[in-house]
């Protein structure tokens, strides 16, 4: 009887779990005895922590992306497709194309997040990103043209992908205007919904004096409500306005409905125990990267430790052996500091993160992982 192995997500997660599982399993695949499959809503890979560069001019959407055929061991099968049922206790998938339900054995879930701009009135239409290519592109035009007024970078939603970015690109957009002589002309303030920068406490700790420094302003305890666009004011719950010239939002951020539908877990993340990464209300499920309600951030790096974790306990299931690998909340992480300097932190459940010290070596050491990345999608790092 042959083990069906289905990932749903050609992400980080999804990829190189999918890349990983192949080499432990290369016998059992050879002689019929296990499938894997992975299926992903279009063909492409997108590595988006590129899109962080893109509008400062460092980088162009090409850079990240790379067909999922090029990327995957040809021992996985590639399904262009998209899932629009999950019956859990009938272990099948339905898709949008008609035929057969997807039957499996064992289901990933790799899914990852998608925006909900809408979910704040105004916002859509008055605010700029850097978390989808088309918001990166938009917002590169928008600071070329941009020499003089306030920018107001606010996150309106989390958790968020790379927790981190928001505090990164304040940091290089004060770099970044300095560079052209008009910082003097431009204000730069930094929102966010709790009473801190950044959610991990020993990080706002770390970051906060880097941003008085630089004269970046800062609210806190500001939940972004509703946007102006016509008066260009940002409207928060706790009935502070804030006057803009240029908005960057960080928008709210949720999983695919179809997770929710199928009673895995609200708002699109799967419930799981945050060891195993096996979810909770249904047998023979996992879920990984931000897909995976864990409580830890939602990070690249995440995933591919993940991956690793839920390969091994795959392979043991498979094989009849007690699965013995678990997920330690592993996380590591750059952080830009500035257009030539970057810091660095690493952490678990247990360890919370100590930033490195800010230098040009830890910024190149994440453009050269960047430049990488491809050989960890390919399991190859």
């Amino acid at each position: 009887m042959t083990e069906r192995v289905v990932i749903v997500g050609g992400g980080t997660g999804g990829t190189v779990l999918a890349n990983n599982l192949a080499g432990r399993l290369d016998r059992e695949i050879d002689a019929g005895d296990v499938e894997i499959t992975l299926i992903n809503d279009g063909p492409d890979h997108v590595y988006k922590p590129v899109w962080l560069y893109v509008p400062f001019g460092q980088r162009e959407l090409e850079n990240g992306r790379r067909p999922l055929e090029e990327l995957l061991d040809s021992r996985v099968t590639l399904r262009i497709d998209r899932i629009t049922d999950i019956d859990a206790d009938a272990q099948r998938l339905r898709s949008r194309n008609p035929g057969r339900p997807i039957e499996y054995d064992y289901l990933v879930l790799a899914t990852g997040s998608t925006l909900a701009p809408e979910e704040i009135p105004g916002l859509a239409e008055a605010g700029h990103d850097y978390y989808s290519e088309s918001g990166a592109t938009a917002l590169r035009d928008e600071l070329l043209s941009f020499t003089e007024g306030h920018l107001v970078l606010s996150v309106v939603g989390t958790p968020h992908m790379c927790p981190a970015a928001p505090l990164e690109f304040v940091f290089m957009a004060d770099d970044w205007f300095r560079e052209r002589g008009l910082r003097e002309d431009v204000d730069i303030t930094y929102t966010y919904p709790i009473q801190r920068v950044h959610g991990n406490p020993h990080i706002a700790e770390w970051a906060r004096p880097l941003m008085d420094e630089r004269d970046i302003r800062v609210e806190t305890f500001f939940n972004a409500e509703e946007i102006d666009a016509d008066e260009n004011v940002v409207r928060s719950m706790e009935g502070t306005d804030l006057e803009y010239d240029l908005l960057v939002g960080i928008p709210p951020h949720r999983g695919i409905d179809l997770i929710e539908e199928a009673g895995l877990g609200d708002r699109g993340w799967v419930d799981v125990n945050k060891h195993t990464l096996e979810a909770e209300a249904a047998e023979n499920v996992y879920a990984l990267g931000d897909t995976a309600n864990t409580g830890v951030p939602n990070a690249g790096s995440v995933a591919h430790y993940q991956a690793g974790v839920v390969s091994q306990r795959l392979a043991s299931e498979i094989r009849g052996q007690p699965p013995t690998a678990v997920y330690d909340g592993k996380t590591l992480c750059f952080i830009e500091t500035g257009m030539d300097a970057a810091s660095f932190v690493e952490f678990d459940y247990e360890n919370p993160p100590s930033p490195a010290r800010p230098s040009q070596k830890l910024h190149w050491s994440k453009l050269a992982y960047n430049e990488s990345y491809w050989l960890t999608a390919r399991g190859l790092l």
